[in-house]
């Protein structure tokens, strides 16, 4: 039987969830979103009103977590042309971009984004609310925090941390572990602002 679906957040991350939704052949109601502007169903707090699974259509990660804590039911979203290992082990909650890779013995925790073309090598574990953007090359066995946000292109060497709610610049090149929650940019990676 068909899954009924509905998206929170009706900009662009979430109309790519809803044809994720539409591939694998389940149904989407429609979206829930605050700003009055969007063509959607109602606000965030109407989700008490469907009968549906839920997804989180949304890039930042506060609200993204802040949303995560309703008592929903909540559909994972993996792309038909994503290439996911069979011991690979997904969070509920979490959305799989097309053609993105995550290979044997990964572990990617809850309402995550691994993004189009990604890849997450073996080893890998994910912490929630990880958004690993748009061309990203994890390396194996390496570690992601909690609410970190990898940027489009980045790079992660085998065998490496990267600590909580940091976040990796676009294109940026992590050759070493990252102990110092802030932002990195650059070749090699370099701390540019402390959080």
């Amino acid at each position: 039987m068909n899954k009924k679906v509905i998206i929170f957040g009706a900009s662009g991350h979430g109309r790519v969830i809803a044809d994720i939704v539409r591939a694998n052949g389940d149904e989407v109601l429609g979206f829930l979103d605050d700003d009055e502007t969007k063509n959607a169903l109602g606000k965030v707090d109407d989700w008490k009103k469907y009968d549906a699974e839920f997804v989180v259509g949304i890039g930042n990660t506060e609200i993204r977590e802040r949303i995560s804590l309703l008592p929903c039911r909540w559909y994972t979203a993996i792309h038909p042309s994503a290439v996911v290992s069979p011991d690979a082990e997904i969070g509920k909650g979490t959305v799989v971009m097309p053609n993105a890779v995550i290979n044997t013995g990964a572990k990617i925790g809850k309402h995550c984004i691994i993004n189009t073309g990604a890849v997450v090598e073996h080893d890998n574990h994910i912490e929630d609310y990880v958004h690993v953007s748009v061309g990203v090359k994890l390396g194996g066995t390496v570690s992601v925090g909690k609410s970190v946000w990898i940027g489009i292109g980045a790079i992660v060497s085998n065998n490496l941390y990267i600590c909580e709610g940091s976040i990796i610049g676009a294109g940026a090149v992590v050759i070493s572990s990252i102990s110092e929650r802030g932002t990195y940019i650059g070749i090699p990676a370099r701390l540019i602002e402390q959080k």
